[in-house]
């Protein structure tokens, strides 16, 4: 079939054929093929950031909209649907844009615990103190896989304007849940988790790095309030020359 024969048989020879550059180390291959999805998708992420960062921009305009069509009766929701999408047209943003990496990756993890968990070989193979087909008996990737899920949120979080209880709740949750799912998954699964999530930080830094964000948008608006001050003092001029 189309999932077994062409997705998770090819995810195991992958794997296989990596990890026979490091003398059958399954646990090295695991991490290669990771690092290879990653930057497989890595345009599509560098899209999703650059959409985020978008939004982010737009969410005065938004919260305006929403106070402006604040009745819930059909015809004004449809107003504010209309607007709302209008909007997004003018600043170029896809509001699905953010979804598809989640989209994308759901699979991939699914075809790896299948891979894995369907091959004896993988199955059966050790990593440092692993067994890649049973979970990490010393917790030590359930609590890094955790740590960098933090990390990661935080960080896209940092950069936002302003963040709400739904994005606060996901930067703090994901990660205790994703602590709890690796504590019974094959550590090989973890070990994937690990890898995905240090390297989403480091891409954050690289593409969407808070701190460089945050003084442009203070620099960005150090520029509008001085603009807003010479027109301001321009009209003030306009008026008293008038009186003269």
């Amino acid at each position: 079939g189309f999932w077994d024969g062409l997705i998770v048989l090819n995810f195991s020879r992958a794997i296989i054929w990596l990890s026979k550059f490091f003398n059958d180390n399954y646990g090295v291959g695991i991490i290669l093929f990771t690092i290879i999805v990653r930057i497989v998708i890595l345009p599509l992420m560098v899209y999703q950031t650059r959409s985020m960062r978008k939004t982010q921009e737009i969410q005065p305009q938004l919260k305006a909209l929403q106070q402006k069509y604040s009745s819930r009766d059909q015809e004004t929701m449809s107003k504010l649907r209309e607007e709302q999408q209008k909007l997004y047209s003018e600043a170029g943003i896809n509001p699905l844009a953010g979804c598809l990496p989640l989209i994308v990756q759901m699979p991939v993890i699914y075809a790896l615990y299948q891979a894995i968990w369907r091959t004896d070989i993988l199955r059966s193979g050790k990593f440092l103190w692993l067994q890649l087909g049973h979970p990490d008996p010393y917790y030590l990737l359930p609590i890094l896989a955790a740590v960098f899920t933090f990390l990661s949120s935080w960080l896209m979080m940092k950069g936002q304007p302003e963040s709400n209880s739904t994005t606060t709740m996901m930067t703090f949750g994901m990660p205790v849940m994703i602590f709890f799912m690796a504590l019974t998954l094959p550590s090989a699964l973890s070990l994937y988790w690990v890898v995905t999530n240090f390297f989403q930080v480091g891409q954050t830094l690289v593409i969407q790095n808070p701190w460089k964000i945050n003084r442009e948008r203070r620099e960005k608006q150090q520029e509008q309030r001085a603009k807003e001050r010479k027109v301001k003092k321009a009209i003030k001029r306009a008026k008293k020359s008038k009186r003269k």
